[in-house]
C-alpha cells in the first residue's frame, strides 16, 4: 500500500511512519524541511517538500496514493494570540486542503487524526465518541481542532471514505510537549510543586497510538470515529506514579489554583522558569479541574486496539531516558 502521511516529523506521525514501513508499506511524507527529516529518509520514506499551506505539495504527495493519513497539526497549549492565525491556518485550512485533495484524487481510504480535546470538559465522566462538548473553547488548539473535526464530518456526510481517530494524552520517549515536560521534571527530581493535580487526562503510549492509527487504516469503518486512549488518570496521580517508578519523592507541595490564576499575567516571565508556555491564562483555563476522559472500548472492540497499561508504558519511557526500569 502507498500511503501519503502528513505530520511525519511529529511525535505521533514519526511512529506511524515507522510502523507502516516495518510492514512494507510505501510512505510518502510531507515535510517542511527535508534536510531535517533524516530519520524518515533512513526508514525509506519518500519525502515531499512543503507544508499544510501548499496545495501543490499536498497534491503531489497524494498522487498515486492508495491511502492518506492526515496527522499533521500544530499542538500547543498556552500560546500567545500572535500565534493563533498560524495555528488556524495549519489545523483548519490545512485539514481542508488535505481532505479535499484526497477526495479529488479518489483516494480509497483516508484517516484523519483528531483528538479527545474536542470533547472539552467531560465533568469527571468517561465519555464515548458520541459525546458533544457543552463548554466554550479554553484554548485555540481546542477551537481549531474542533473546527477541523467538523470539516472531516462534513466530508463524511458528503460520501468521503474517511475514518476519524481521537487520541487522548500521548506520552513516550522524546516527548517535548507539556505532558512530556511533567514526566521529565518528576523523573529528574526538578518539579518544585504539583500543579493542576485534579486535571484529568487519558494516557496512552505513543507507540500504541500509532498502532491504533494503523488499525483504523486497515479495519476502521468509514464514517466512524475511534477514541484511542488507554488509561485515565489525573496529573497528580501521574506525578505520583512517575515518582514511584523513578525512585523519587513526589513534590511535597501543591501550587494553589488561586496563586496560578494571579500569576497568569506574568506568564511570559515565569512560564519558562516552570517549564510552561508563556500564556499561563490559556493553560489554566484548559487544565484546573477539567477532565478529558474518554473510553477506547469501541477501538478495542472493533479494531483490536490493545494498548499497554500505564505503569508498563511509564517504565519503558523512563528507561529510554536513562532511568533504571
Amino acid at each position: 500500500m502507498k500511503v501519503f502521511l502528513t505530520g511525519a516529523t511529529g511525535f505521533i506521525g514519526g511512529h506511524v511512519a515507522r510502523q507502516l514501513r516495518a510492514r512494507g508499506d510505501d510512505v510518502v511524507a510531507l515535510v517542511r524541511s527535508p534536510a531535517k527529516a533524516d530519520g524518515l529518509r533512513e526508514l525509506g520514506c519518500d519525502l515531499v517538500e512543503g507544508d499544510l499551506s501548499s496545495d501543490e505539495a499536498i497534491q503531489r504527495g497524494i498522487s498515486g496514493a492508495d491511502a492518506v493519513i492526515h496527522a499533521g497539526a500544530v499542538y500547543k497549549v498556552g500560546i500567545p494570540k500572535s500565534e493563533h492565525a498560524a495555528m488556524y491556518e495549519s489545523n483548519v485550512h490545512g485539514t481542508e486542503r488535505v481532505l479535499n485533495a484526497a477526495i479529488d484524487a479518489n483516494v480509497s481510504r483516508i484517516v484523519y487524526v483528531s483528538t479527545c480535546a474536542i470533547f472539552g470538559d467531560t465533568h469527571r465522566e468517561v465519555v464515548d465518541e458520541s459525546y458533544r462538548r457543552d463548554t466554550d473553547f479554553p484554548t485555540e488548539y481546542e477551537r481549531t481542532k474542533t473546527l477541523a473535526h467538523q470539516i472531516a464530518e462534513d466530508r463524511i456526510a458528503k460520501g468521503a471514505p474517511i475514518v476519524i481517530v481521537q487520541p487522548g494524552g500521548v506520552y513516550g520517549p522524546n516527548d517535548h510537549s507539556e505532558l512530556g515536560n511533567v514526566i521529565d521534571q518528576v523523573r529528574t527530581g526538578k518539579m518544585p510543586a504539583k500543579m493542576f493535580p485534579n486535571a484529568g487526562i487519558m494516557l496512552a503510549h505513543v507507540e500504541d497510538i500509532a498502532a491504533g492509527i494503523v488499525l483504523a487504516l486497515d479495519k476502521g469503518t468509514v464514517g466512524e470515529s475511534y477514541v484511542l486512549s488507554s488509561e485515565k488518570a489525573t496529573l497528580g496521580e501521574l506525578v505520583d506514579r512517575v515518582a514511584a517508578i523513578a525512585g523519587r519523592r513526589p513534590p511535597r507541595f501543591t501550587m494553589p489554583g488561586a496563586v496560578l490564576k494571579i500569576s497568569a499575567p506574568l506568564g511570559p516571565l515565569i512560564g519558562p522558569l516552570l517549564g510552561f508556555p508563556p500564556n499561563l491564562g490559556e493553560l489554566i483555563r484548559s487544565t484546573g479541574d477539567t477532565t478529558y476522559w474518554a473510553s477506547d472500548a469501541k477501538a478495542r472492540r472493533e479494531l483490536g486496539f490493545a494498548p499497554r497499561d500505564l505503569d508498563t508504558g511509564l517504565r519503558q519511557t523512563l528507561a529510554a531516558s536513562g532511568q533504571p526500569a
